[in-house]
């Protein structure tokens, strides 16, 4: 079984690598195709925002997929320091997700 669940920790933690890099793919193809498209110049700066919201949200997925996978990480070793860590890591990614949600609430 615990085998098992350190093969389903790795698996997120690609998942979660996954999805960041398939979001900067994504936004960077997009970027790309606004800046080479200068029809309309004063929309750049609205889908330039709608990237960035778009890359944001690829981000704060990956967060959390990989508090998940710190969850049943720490399930499985459930040592002192390894709970310690948790915390720090969950409270870390926690404040980054909630100042990106901010931050991407406020641009639209």
């Amino acid at each position: 079984m615990t085998n098992i669940l350190q093969l389903l920790i790795d698996v997120l933690d690609y998942l979660s690598i996954a999805v960041i890099v398939w979001g900067v793919f994504l936004a960077v193809v997009a970027f790309i195709k606004s800046e080479i498209s200068a029809a309309n110049r004063k929309d750049a700066v609205h889908t330039n925002n709608e990237i960035k919201n778009r890359l944001g949200s690829y981000i704060l997925f990956g967060l959390e997929i990989l508090i998940a996978a710190d969850i049943i990480e720490t399930i499985l070793n459930p040592t002192f320091d390894d709970i310690i860590m948790l915390a720090s890591i969950v409270v870390i990614r926690t404040a980054i997700s909630f100042f990106l949600t901010k931050e991407i609430e406020a641009s639209k």
